[in-house]
């Protein structure tokens, strides 16, 4: 059986193969993967289900994630395709410019080389990472959850199927592997391995920020807040709280927390409680939304700091939009913040001023997705503010290298004077 760190050996050496591909082998690969994965449907929901009839201990957000009906495996195969209609983003030049008399100075965008990602219950994750990661020119290991053993074997299995019949395609540019030990190991080869993306609970990117040297891509939690600004419109906070709560309430970008103005609170939250009450929605809310709607049970610290990935919403009165912005940067992840405001300038502020990976007005915070911000698909979603912010789509794979174009030039001619860089 090969060894995680040969598996890292292999994928490293694809990797720099890979800088090889042109554009058109890349699109080719990934329609044929699309193909491949149309052609299968059946199969890909047969070991779908056998997954789902062992998920007896999950949670019912993790059970969502799981499950791939008609929907997701459309969107699954139609992100392929879509990955392919996007723009190379290897060898692009960032810019260029003559430093110096026959010097040539040039910013080159290019793979970042060996990408390990590991995440939990959703095995469409799978097709939407390869692909990006084709595109891309990079390599990747995937660790997908135990759970969804069966789905994400089928899945892998076709991808390389399709992979293998390219002309002039690196083998082992995709790979998966499958237990916990496996992770450890990957967690090991940072001589191999550019970058971790974890996608799943804070416990899991926790652990693995804890426990490697390879730099960590993504996002520990994602309690997402919306602020309901005393100059909103209630028909648009209506559609929008909804959405963004019961849409998908699994998903990371659902909002767990709403800030509503105190000026409005009162002739607001009874048509908002009648709304999550209709959609099956528990709603907590502070002292004050209690003196609105007594029925509902008291908010505790802990409920500001709570991703609760279920038709559950924390709701808090503020006095205004600083309170709104002041709390959302001391509770939230930096993940995705909204306003509901038809006032420019508290809008403005509000964007300003809230510290998060997306900040969005009169929108449902459901939209932070890279599919969504139309980049085919995303392997995943990152509060970092290094290198790549928010949804990470084909660009936050790739790194730049500067390549400078001499003629036999030597530092030592300008430290003497004798030459001068040219000034910007």
């Amino acid at each position: 059986m090969t060894s995680v760190i040969d598996i890292a050996k292999n994928a490293s050496f694809a990797a720099t193969q890979a800088l090889q591909l042109s554009t058109e082998i890349k699109n080719n690969a990934l329609l044929k993967i699309a193909d491949l994965l149309e052609q299968n449907k059946d199969k890909i929901v047969k070991a779908n289900i056998i997954d789902l009839e062992n998920a007896k201990d999950l949670s019912m957000s993790m059970v969502n994630r799981l499950k791939l009906d008609d929907n997701k495996i459309r969107d699954m195969i139609q992100g392929v395709r879509d990955i392919s209609l996007l723009p190379d983003p290897i060898n692009k030049e960032i810019w260029s410019k003559d430093i110096a008399e026959n010097m040539t100075l040039k910013k080159v965008s290019c793979p970042i080389g060996v990408i390990g990602v590991i995440f939990e219950a959703r095995p469409d994750v799978i097709s939407q990472i390869s692909s990006l990661a084709i595109k891309s020119s990079n390599a990747v290991i995937l660790k997908g959850g135990s759970e969804a053993v069966n789905t994400n074997k089928i899945i892998f299995e076709l991808i390389n199927e399709a992979l293998s019949s390219v002309d002039g395609f690196p083998q082992n540019m995709i790979n998966l592997i499958f237990t916990r030990d496996d992770v450890k190991q990957l967690l090991d080869a940072d001589s191999y391995v550019n970058l971790i993306i974890p996608r799943g609970s804070n416990a899991l990117v926790k652990y693995i920020k804890s426990n490697t040297k390879i730099p960590v891509l993504g996002h520990a939690d994602g309690i997402c807040h919306i602020y309901i600004d005393e100059f909103a419109d209630i028909n648009k906070v209506l559609d929008i709280c909804i959405d963004a709560k019961c849409q998908y309430p699994s998903a990371c970008n659902a909002v767990e927390t709403i800030l509503i103005n105190e000026k409005v609170a009162l002739s607001f939250m009874p048509q908002l409680m009648f709304k999550f009450i209709e959609n099956g929605v528990e709603v907590i809310g502070d002292e004050n939304i209690l003196k609105i709607i007594p029925n509902v049970k008291l908010a505790t610290d802990d409920d500001w700091k709570t991703e609760y990935g279920d038709k559950i919403v924390s709701i808090k009165v503020v006095k205004n939009i600083d309170e709104a912005i002041n709390h959302i940067n001391k509770y939230g992840s930096g993940h995705t913040d909204c306003i509901i405001t038809e006032n420019n300038e508290n809008s403005d502020k509000f964007m300003m001023f809230v510290d998060s990976s997306g900040v969005y007005k009169n929108a449902s915070t459901r939209f932070a997705d890279g599919f969504r911000y139309g980049f085919g698909a995303e392997v995943g979603i990152s509060t970092n503010k290094t290198h790549a912010r928010g949804p990470v789509g084909l660009e936050g794979l790739t790194i730049y290298k500067y390549k400078l174009f001499g003629n036999g030039d030597i530092v030592a001619d300008f430290a003497s004077g004798k030459r001068q860089f040219i000034k910007s």
